[in-house]
């Protein structure tokens, strides 16, 4: 047995038993955690009791251990040691899709062997990395394209901080909280608050709030394309599909990680897509992207505070976070 974080209630969690999931076969390895992320976002959603029903087999996370709404064990950024497996695993760096459990076993296909260059402790943001990815792939941004990237999460910055290295294009980064700005700076980015201007090729949305859909169809020039990164839950999302919408022949995708771009299937898989996002990882720029960490044994209380059901002096808070990090 080993310990782990069970959501248990409405805005309530607690470190409880897990087993370690070894079924004994040669093909399994046991990884002992050192780091996990919480995916703010997602995490909160579940925390909160916010996943529709009509979602819960679709939003299951591959090692989850328990039914939504609750009890479940939940999460995906996880960096760890192997400790037992097959030869030339043992003491390799990797990062897996499980949830905060200080130790657990795996199929050897589930491990993602850290690259050359890239330190456990930035490895957390590869589940972020990989969605970024994959918010490239189906917007397939062109050289010198007019982009706009609205809401600073993780995933929203590292979408900016990926399109801004396509050549010529010119990327903006927006969030209402003005606190974004020294990491969007710190990213080479600028950085506004409100939208400005109304010329962009491509929008990407990332905020999570219905507001910012609004605020990315204002900055559509014509047959400009949104890319709709958020995903709200049981929230109901007014589109305000008036005013220009039609006359400038605007297009709204949805992107979501738990599927390839169809352009990519044929030479692309999950491990593939994977790999580039560790990869691209090694670069120290991203760090500051982890704005805060706790122990292990505080992520109840952590929770709580990042989906606002405790303010207690001294534990983040959601306006201030981006990756919260979990040592153990």
């Amino acid at each position: 047995m080993t310990s782990a974080f069970w959501v248990t209630g409405p805005g309530q969690g607690k470190i409880g038993p897990a087993g370690l999931n070894l079924p004994g076969a040669d093909g399994t390895a046991t990884v002992r955690t050192l780091f996990s992320g919480i995916s703010r976002g997602t995490e909160s959603l579940v925390f909160s009791n916010q996943i529709p029903e009509s979602e819960f087999q679709s939003m299951r996370a591959p090692f989850q251990e328990g039914d939504f709404p609750f009890p479940v064990k939940y999460g995906y950024a996880n960096v760890g040691r192997v400790i037992d497996g097959p030869q030339g695993l043992q003491g390799r760096s990797v990062f897996t899709l499980f949830p905060h459990q200080e130790k657990f076993g795996v199929p050897v296909s589930a491990l993602n062997l850290l690259p050359e260059g890239l330190p456990e402790e930035r490895a957390v943001l590869a589940a972020n990395m990989e969605t970024a990815v994959n918010g490239l792939w189906d917007a397939a941004p062109r050289v010198g394209e007019r982009i706009a990237v609205v809401g600073l999460g993780v995933v929203g910055c590292l979408v900016a901080w990926l399109a801004s290295r396509v050549p010529g294009t010119r990327v903006t980064a927006i969030d209402v909280n003005p606190g974004r700005r020294a990491t969007a700076e710190g990213l080479g980015l600028d950085f506004a608050t409100e939208a400005r201007s109304d010329d962009h090729d491509l929008v990407f949305h990332a905020s999570g709030h219905p507001a910012g859909l609004e605020t990315a169809l204002s900055l559509c020039a014509l047959e400009a394309r949104i890319i709709e990164m958020s995903w709200y839950g049981e929230q109901s999302v007014p589109a305000p599909l008036g005013k220009a919408f039609h006359s400038r022949r605007l297009t709204i995708r949805s992107s979501q990680v738990g599927q390839l771009n169809p352009h990519q299937k044929p030479r692309w898989d999950y491990p593939d897509r994977m790999q580039l996002a560790l990869r691209l990882l090694r670069d120290p720029q991203l760090d500051c992207l982890i704005s805060g960490e706790s122990p292990f044994q505080e992520l109840p209380k952590v929770m709580a505070s990042l989906s606002g059901k405790a303010d207690e002096p001294g534990l983040p808070k959601a306006s201030d976070t981006l990756c919260h990090r979990i040592i153990y």
